[in-house]
């Protein structure tokens, strides 16, 4: 087991003590868990480029809105896929498999947002992604487990359906629904080619990811593009594209790491949804 925590952990470790080394050291090599040359400069110069706290709205916003609404949609396809009194459950569910083997493509996706009216708007960024057959599938197999008998008791003291779907099914796969959600976050949240295809003039509508792609081009082009209240010579005299790119992976990871405790609990009990029992 300490085997294993070091080799899972030395690479992240390692990637911080780069971004967090001055890049001519770093050149040197021999870098491993700690930075031999302690800076802040790679930072630094992420955080002078325009357009970046506008790109952390739009991508805690969309990773937000955009993950209730899948949980919201999943769940509650999954729940009518579960139930055996729905005549076109075999149907639905053989098209939405497909739907994980069968893809029209780049181009007719593109050609289909913008005639959908959806280019340059928030929208690209939840729709398009809003059912997943395989969340979808993930969800279902869990209430298959679950008594069907609570259903039935349900509706004997007058439930309706949608009483069953909020008070009881998603309570009881709080498991699934975590794994869904942190599947979903995390697809959300280091999302860029959308942006680039859809709302790449809309400085309005950018996004993190997307910010620090234009970063990542500009220190390895040393086009200083965007940077502001800075001299790009003296800037890109500190750093290097290399240690620019450790310092976007550690802070591009690092919300998603700050989420994962509080669903983690959830998200091993989800993931062994395909267990066999015994």
């Amino acid at each position: 087991m300490i085997a294993v925590t070091v080799v899972t952990l030395y690479p992240f470790l390692n990637v911080l003590a780069l971004s967090l080394n001055d890049s001519v050291d770093s050149v040197r090599g021999g870098i491993t868990i700690f930075p031999r040359d302690f800076t802040l400069e790679n930072y630094k110069l992420i955080f002078s480029f325009t357009g970046l706290i506008t790109g952390f709205k739009i991508s805690v916003l969309r990773t937000v809105v955009g993950t209730i609404l899948g949980l919201i949609s999943a769940s509650m396809l999954a729940f009518t896929l579960a139930r055996p009194d729905f005549q076109g459950r075999r149907f639905v569910s053989v098209f939405l498999a497909l739907t994980m083997y069968v893809s029209g493509g780049l181009i007719p996706g593109y050609m289909l947002i913008k005639d959908l009216g959806m280019m340059n708007t928030f929208a690209v960024y939840v729709l398009p992604g809003l059912v997943s057959a395989f969340n979808v599938f993930i969800i279902r197999s869990f209430i298959d487990g679950l008594p069907y008998a609570l259903q039935e008791s349900a509706k004997i003291d007058g439930a309706n359906d949608f009483t069953i779907y909020w008070r009881i099914i998603l309570p009881m796969t709080k498991p699934a629904l975590a794994t869904i959600a942190l599947f979903l976050a995390v697809g959300q949240w280091n999302s860029w080619f959308d942006t680039y295809l859809y709302n790449g003039s809309n400085d309005a509508l950018t996004t993190l990811q997307f910010e620090l792609m234009k970063v990542l081009q500009s220190t390895s082009s040393g086009n200083g593009g965007d940077i502001h209240g800075s001299n790009m010579g003296q800037v890109m005299a500190t750093v290097s594209p290399e240690s620019v790119k450790m310092a976007i992976t550690i802070f591009v990871t690092l919300p998603i790491l700050l989420v994962y405790p509080f669903l983690q609990r959830y998200f091993v009990k989800g993931m062994t949804l395909g267990a066999v029992k015994g």
